[in-house]
Formats: structure tokens, sequence, C-alpha cells
């Protein structure tokens, strides 16, 4: 303590941390929902391109993909065409990238937006 008790008749007084905000959470941002595991594999990826075949989204997943994913290019649907974005499509709107399927080689390649 008699350390303590000089500093403090030399003025010296104890320096304290500035206070730090709370991050500020959007409850209107968008998550990508039970694809969350297809959004974070894609955002952790440093390539540019990453393409994966639809099994291995669904092996990523855990779960199989929807037979629309297979037969219709709507259900990759971003919303670029005015349209409203697919719950699907958050997974790799909010990791930055666009999607261009391919349905009859069963891939999907995932670009990095620019």
């Amino acid at each position: 303590m008699a350390i303590l008790d000089w500093l403090f008749a030399r003025g010296v007084t104890p320096k304290r941390a500035p206070a730090r905000a709370a991050p500020v959470v959007s409850e209107e941002r968008p998550v990508a929902g039970k694809y969350q595991l297809l959004h974070k594999y894609l955002r952790d990826r440093y390539a540019n391109r990453v393409v994966l075949t639809f099994s291995e989204i669904e092996d990523l997943l855990g779960f199989a993909l929807p037979d629309l994913a297979r037969v219709q290019l709507a259900w990759w649907n971003s919303g670029e065409f005015g349209g409203t974005p697919s719950i699907q499509s958050f997974a790799w709107m909010l990791a930055g990238r666009t999607a261009a399927p391919n349905l009859s080689a069963k891939n999907v390649v995932f670009d990095r937006e620019e």
C-alpha cells in the first residue's frame, strides 16, 4: 500500500480504459438461416471463384437441396432482376458472392463480387 500512497501523493492517478459502446445489432439484417454453413464456407474461402457440385453443397448443409434447385434457375435467384431475394440466396450474398448454377452439370459457380 505504501507505493500506492506515494503515487497518489505525487498526483499520479490510475488510467482507466475508455468505455466501449456495445456493438449495434440490426434486427432487420438478413441472415442465412438454415443455409448458414454454406455462407460460412463461402465467406472463409480466399479464392475469388468457388465451384461446388450440388452434392458438395448438400454435404456442407447436412440436408438435400430441394428438387427445384436442380431444375429451376429461379431457385438460385438473388433478386438481381427486380424480384425479392430468396432465403437461400442470402447465404452467398452475405458472403459477397454471386451464384451461377449450371443445372446440366449439377454445379454452381460462386464468384466474389467486385
